[in-house]
């Protein structure tokens, strides 16, 4: 984003949040909905628990700041800050209730986090920061690297590496990190697990903004509805399949798995028992961090669940409107010709072609003619004295696609997604190249297949030279990867 004049003078004026520092009950807001929806991850309330905690928070000011202090009621600067102009609060009704429910936006929380960040930390560790911009730095350079010479000298250092450690170790020579290390990476674990719940938020905020650019192209088609659900899915297949949708995929399966949910408690039980992270009196939540990820991400799983279902029951609304107005018409039609029985009209009403079959019988259909005469060259043909052996016109590869699907789908069985060069090494190629074009062949037709361009994977196969000795071959191409 460019920061400008232009810029920062339209933030200023439309941005939620900028609106919301500039409010003059900002303390009141950001103290509140921090208190009652960031601290304690919490993502949706209703509007009467939520208007007795507000009531409560006003009662305690009055008594500090005087009666006159926030005089409306609790329930009306809610619906206020829940306002178009307002857009800090998200005021919506679930569905088979007629009770409000309100929800924190994306906005506000990034005002509060901004906030958060003003005060003053015990101290501002820059050595975590270094070293984790160094692993990303490294993680990508290894990660596009695509030559294999590069990438086993890299592997092989890293293992010369670890046998070092392990010979110190064995040694009794065990580097430990003192107070100081042990703090700035645990303030930067917290920082990076608030903002992760708020990427929730975000997100979940960005499925609903696609629900609403999708039900005003409904409400505004004029065209087939077929060609609607194709621009409609496109575009929602456009937007799993887009970088935001990717990580959050990734994200999900990594946390789904209950091998590393205990392992994240049991290295959070570890971590929060040392003496240097127990000295910064850390958030008692802190321990089951994980189950709030999981929790806000099955919320937002939830929340795109029901925008789809709506956008089902949306689609077979207006499907409905489209019938009733046929039945309409066809109604008209019997109506008019009900009051025509009655007095009809001079002449001819309505005209219906007498009704006949054209039979053609088989031997009535002309030959084939070519459009055009083909031209004959007069040449004489001279028998050449090359012995060629012609059993290899029959020698024809046929690939057993048949065979290759079952890999898929067992494959898919185990995971939720395997990538084409797992499936090469799991079943090596028997009939080389032309089987790989098979792979891809079954990835765009039957198959759920993602190619990442950034990520390039080689693909090795077995053939037979002209001597006879077993030759290596391999092809290059970006990682394929079959989901169910």
């Amino acid at each position: 984003m460019p920061i400008d004049f232009t810029t920062l003078d339209t933030l200023r004026t439309h941005h939620p949040a900028w609106r919301l520092l500039r409010s003059d009950h900002a303390p009141l807001i950001a103290s509140f909905l921090h208190r009652v929806f960031v601290a304690p991850n919490v993502r949706v309330m209703s509007a009467a628990d939520l208007a007795e905690a507000l009531e409560d928070e006003l009662y305690a000011l009055r008594l500090h700041l005087g009666e006159t202090a926030f005089p409306k009621p609790a329930l009306d600067y809610l619906n206020d800050w829940a306002s178009p102009d307002k857009g800090w609060l998200r005021k919506f009704y679930r569905t088979g209730t007629d009770e409000a429910q309100f929800d924190l936006t994306p906005a506000t929380e990034k005002a509060i986090t901004w906030l958060e960040q003003l005060g003053e930390r015990q101290f501002v560790g820059t050595e975590s920061r270094l070293l984790t911009l160094f692993d990303l730095l490294k993680q990508m350079s290894e990660g596009s690297e695509a030559d294999p010479a590069r990438r086993l000298a890299e592997l092989n250092k890293k293992r010369d590496d670890i046998d070092a450690e392990i010979a110190r170790v064995q040694a009794g020579d065990l580097q430990l990190l003192d107070d100081t290390a042990l703090k700035d990476r645990f303030q930067q674990f917290m920082q990076g697990a608030r903002e992760l719940l708020a990427d929730f938020r975000e997100v979940e905020h960005n499925f609903r903004q696609l629900d609403r650019r999708v039900r005003e192209r409904i409400a505004l088609w004029e065209g087939s509805k077929g060609a609607l659900l194709e621009d409609i899915m496109g575009e929602r297949d456009a937007i799993a399949d887009s970088d935001q949708g990717k990580s959050f995929r990734a994200f999900w399966d990594f946390l789904l798995s209950s091998r590393r949910q205990e392992e994240l408690t049991g290295l959070l039980d570890h971590v929060l028992a040392l003496p240097a992270v127990a000295d910064l009196n850390p958030d008692t939540r802190t321990r089951r961090v994980h189950y709030d990820w999981m929790e806000a991400g099955e919320h937002t799983q939830r929340t795109v669940a029901a925008l789809s279902h709506q956008l089902r029951r949306f689609l077979d609304d207006q499907a409905w409107l489209e019938n009733r107005r046929i039945m309409d018409i066809l109604r008209n039609i019997e109506s008019k010709a009900l009051a025509l029985r009655d007095a009809p009209p001079s002449g001819n009403v309505m005209e219906v072609a007498q009704a006949g079959a054209e039979i053609e019988l088989a031997m009535e259909r002309p030959l084939f003619t070519p459009a055009l005469k083909p031209v004959i060259a007069d040449l004489t043909l001279q028998a050449g004295d090359e012995d060629i052996d012609a059993q290899a016109l029959f020698e024809q590869v046929v690939i057993d696609k048949a065979r290759l699907t079952r890999h898929i789908r067992h494959a898919l069985q185990l995971h939720a997604q395997t990538t084409l060069h797992e499936l090469v090494i799991s079943q090596p190629l028997q009939h080389g190249l032309a089987e790989l074009v098979a792979y891809l062949q079954l990835g765009s037709d039957a198959f759920n297949i993602v190619v990442d361009e950034g990520t390039p994977e080689p693909v090795y196969w077995q053939t037979t030279g002209a001597d006879g000795q077993a030759i290596t071959r391999c092809a290059r191409l970006p990682r394929v990867i079959f989901a169910r």
